[in-house]
């Protein structure tokens, strides 16, 4: 398969992983297109053409972290006033039934959200999750039970604040 079908076959799947883990859809695009790009610049980087999906998931999930810790920094420069908000294409992206679940997932640790990202919404074995993340099969079972533990806490402090009001 060469990477125009690639492209076409996988693209909305990978944004919609990277939206979850950047929380930005124009971020979550780019962060793909430069997944692709690095497999153009370099196709013989896949030896085994069954594995370039999940060599474009780990692409994905770095560039994702990249892009984190370079919006991590930069806010650190700038006052938290400058942040602009939402754009109507994140509205678009995010159901309004999944926006709660959303929120509460970014109270997460990165590691407990990526692994939650990759297990439920991409739908990766856990033995893809360790192979994705490069930790072991344990981890990623005892991190799903502690993220999936937080992300109930996380939840039932959304719904109680909306209760009080």
């Amino acid at each position: 398969m060469d990477i125009t079908d690639l492209y076409a076959a996988h693209r909305l799947q990978l944004v919609r992983m990277a939206v979850l883990l950047v929380d930005d859809f124009g971020a979550a695009e780019d962060v793909v297109q430069d997944a692709f790009a690095a497999l153009a610049r370099r196709p013989d980087a896949v030896r085994d053409p069954s594995k370039t999906l999940a060599y474009l998931r780990v692409s994905v999930l770095n560039t994702a972290r990249s892009a984190l810790r370079r919006r991590r920094t930069a806010r650190a420069y700038a006052p938290p006033d400058d942040v602009a908000p939402p754009g109507p294409e994140d509205a678009a992206v995010l159901a309004e039934e999944h926006r709660e679940v959303i929120v509460a997932l970014h109270t997460l640790a990165p590691r407990q959200r990526e692994v939650l990202v990759l297990r439920y919404w991409s739908n990766l074995s856990e033995a893809e999750i360790a192979r994705t993340l490069e930790i072991s099969t344990g981890t990623v079972k005892s991190t799903a039970s502690r993220a999936l533990v937080a992300l109930e806490k996380a939840m039932s402090g959304t719904t109680a604040g909306k209760e009080e009001r």
